[in-house]
């Protein structure tokens, strides 16, 4: 394999993160299967791609919240969110790896204008675990 198949699953990570679904998991299985990368470097490839897509959907929430109030959530996946949010604070973005809420959850943290560097680091932490998770089943 080359580097591109890296930039691949960089984006693919990037892409499941943000609001479009995607499917980074069956990516960095099926690269840690071929055996052509180290696994760590998988791992930290993949946990950074997906961190910066879910900071991307919290920029977009901190960019939206000038014209929308939270309050104003109509889905009822983002008023999960808020909801959680608003409870557990931003260590809820440890969760942020999750199905349908996961997404919302940096959005909405972005939207209460929650600090970036604090969610940055909540959400790198969530995510870098799942993929260590993934990767340690495939061991």
């Amino acid at each position: 394999m080359d580097d591109y198949s890296l930039i691949g699953l960089f984006v693919s990570a990037f892409i499941s993160s943000t609001l479009f679904p995607g499917g980074s998991e069956a990516v960095l299985l099926y690269m840690a299967t071929q055996q052509d990368y180290a696994w760590s470097q998988l791992w930290w490839i993949a946990s950074v791609g997906n961190a910066l897509g879910g900071m991307t959907s919290w920029l977009l929430g901190f960019w939206v919240a000038s014209r929308y109030p939270a309050q104003a959530l109509i889905k009822p996946g983002h008023q999960r969110a808020l909801a959680w949010i608003q409870h557990w604070g931003s260590p809820v973005l440890l969760l942020s790896w999750l199905p349908v809420v996961g997404d919302p959850l940096c959005l909405v943290a972005g939207w209460l204008r929650m600090h970036w560097l604090v969610c940055a680091l909540m959400i790198l932490v969530g995510k870098a675990a799942r993929y260590g998770v993934l990767l340690y089943i495939v061991a």
